[in-house]
């Protein structure tokens, strides 16, 4: 499945993310957010690639991954929504298409949270985030037409089926 970049573009990917202190740290995250903005700065070839799509849903396309870490191309239909939730890695994106509106929520206890402030996120955003958080969120397209994000997440994706941590159940708003 990672055929969507080709092998040299995803070992250059690969390379640029790692750092000898692994994923949790202020390099790593500054090495995530260099290689999103040159991912997001070129539409055109992101957009170029065969991503599969899910009508009135998304879909995360695998574009390079390790041992480390897994970069992956999200298609946000009209009407996609994750579900509210935080990470259990390091977690950084940057929207290539279209808007993503992300709302931020803050836990009132496991499984609760409230919202506390909706942004949305132009073609060009770039964001980075540590799993200690806060970073509890929810991910949407509310525009017409679909979306397309970059996700570097620090985790193997064949460890892990997802950087899910925890969902939460909105209260309030």
């Amino acid at each position: 499945m990672q055929g969507y970049l080709n092998e040299e573009r995803r070992g250059a990917v690969l390379r640029s993310l790692r750092t000898d202190e692994g994923t949790l740290s202020r390099d790593y995250l500054a090495a995530a957010r260099t290689v999103l903005r040159e991912l997001v700065a070129m539409p055109d070839l992101v957009q170029r690639l065969p991503l599969e799509r899910k009508p009135a849903g998304y879909t995360r396309n695998l574009l390079a991954g390790n041992d480390a870490v897994s970069v992956w191309a999200i298609v946000w239909a009209q009407g996609a929504t994750t579900c509210i939730h935080d990470h259990h890695c390091s977690c950084c994106f940057g929207v290539v298409s279209g808007t993503v509106t992300e709302t931020w929520y803050r836990a009132i206890d496991a499984t609760r949270a409230v919202p506390t402030e909706e942004q949305e996120r132009q073609a060009g955003y770039v964001a980075c985030m540590l799993p200690s958080g806060p970073n509890i969120h929810r991910m949407r397209n509310l525009g017409a037409g679909d979306a397309i994000s970059i996700h570097i997440y620090g985790f193997d994706h064949e460890a892990h089926a997802s950087s899910i941590e925890t969902q939460y159940t909105a209260v309030g708003g």
